[in-house]
């Protein structure tokens, strides 16, 4: 007598109570992007500061275009005036609305804040992992260089050149190579005992490149950290810009941003109130959101965390 093990394997699952016809996606394991964004979803804070990121970018970018006042216009009959139906957040003593102004001025910070997040994190990952997988020269002078920009005075650097030039694009650059050195240590640190595991070496030993395997092995391992330097990165750079667009060092008029506004309005913070709370205000309330954004990215995709589990 003969027995069909397909027969079999049906009596046997029939007996069990499990269908042996069941759909694999049924029982498939998440992915880490949605375990990641599950966690995220529990972190209340975290999804309120995505919330609020979301609503002050939009309102700067969308908002300019909803008064009929530009940041360049002149209202002489409504001078340092109080908030009010025509002027949102009233005006100052030129008659130029506070509204359009700060939304103007929010642009050009987070576009730097942007920017200057994007270019430090790349130049961080890219050191510190050619630095710790290749090792020998290639580490001794990445790490010469990243200990020499690490003693360079850049706030007076910064201070010389920026006003100098006069050029948008320089001083995102000067802000991005200034604040990626220490990234770079930890990407480096991370690496080198990355480079040890089974799968590098089994790659390296296969004949990958050392630049194939650094984009596919080392890189993809150390996107946690990276993503969360990077939203570290934007309010740091929103920071440092607004400090020394405060001092006169940043942007350059006529064009503004939240620290030209907030210097102009220093004076007069007590006096006239509004001139100094709403850009203020917007400064702080975005930069609050990202930390928490990026309080709530740390927690997701570290698995040890308690506010993850």
């Amino acid at each position: 007598m003969t027995i069909d093990p397909q027969e079999l394997m049906g009596t046997v699952t029939a007996e069990s109570g499990i269908s042996g016809t069941a759909p694999l996606d049924e029982t498939r394991v998440p992915s880490r992007m949605r375990i990641v964004f599950r966690r995220f979803l529990h972190h209340k804070l975290a999804v309120a500061g995505l919330v609020f990121v979301i609503v002050l970018v939009l309102l700067a970018f969308v908002g300019i275009h909803l008064t009929k006042w530009k940041y360049t216009d002149h209202d002489f009959n409504a001078l340092q005036v109080s908030p009010n139906g025509s002027h949102w957040f009233g005006t100052d003593l030129t008659g130029k609305d506070v509204f359009a102004a700060t939304m103007r001025g929010a642009q050009k910070s987070i576009i730097i804040g942007l920017l200057v997040a994007l270019m430090a994190t790349g130049i961080a990952a890219l050191v510190g992992s050619f630095a710790g997988y290749f090792g020998r020269w290639v580490d001794r002078v990445l790490m010469w260089i990243v200990d020499l920009l690490l003693i360079v005075p850049s706030f007076l650097i910064i201070a010389i050149m920026s006003p100098k030039f006069h050029s948008f694009w320089l001083f995102v650059v000067l802000l991005g190579m200034f604040i990626w050195q220490i990234t770079a240590r930890i990407v480096r640190g991370q690496t080198l005992s990355l480079r040890e595991r089974e799968y590098v070496l089994a790659a390296k030993y296969m004949g990958v490149s050392g630049f194939r395997i650094i984009a596919r092995h080392v890189l993809p391992n150390l996107a946690s950290l990276l993503i969360i330097d990077a939203t570290v990165n934007v309010s740091v750079a929103v920071l440092t810009e607004t400090g020394l667009s405060f001092f006169g060092f940043g942007v350059q008029p006529p064009d503004i941003s939240l620290g030209t506004l907030i210097s102009d309005a220093q004076t007069s913070a007590t006096t006239f109130p509004w001139l100094f709370l709403f850009p203020a205000g917007f400064l702080t309330l975005f930069i609050l959101s990202v930390n928490l954004v990026g309080n709530g990215l740390r927690d997701a995709l570290d698995p040890t965390s308690g506010q993850a589990r």
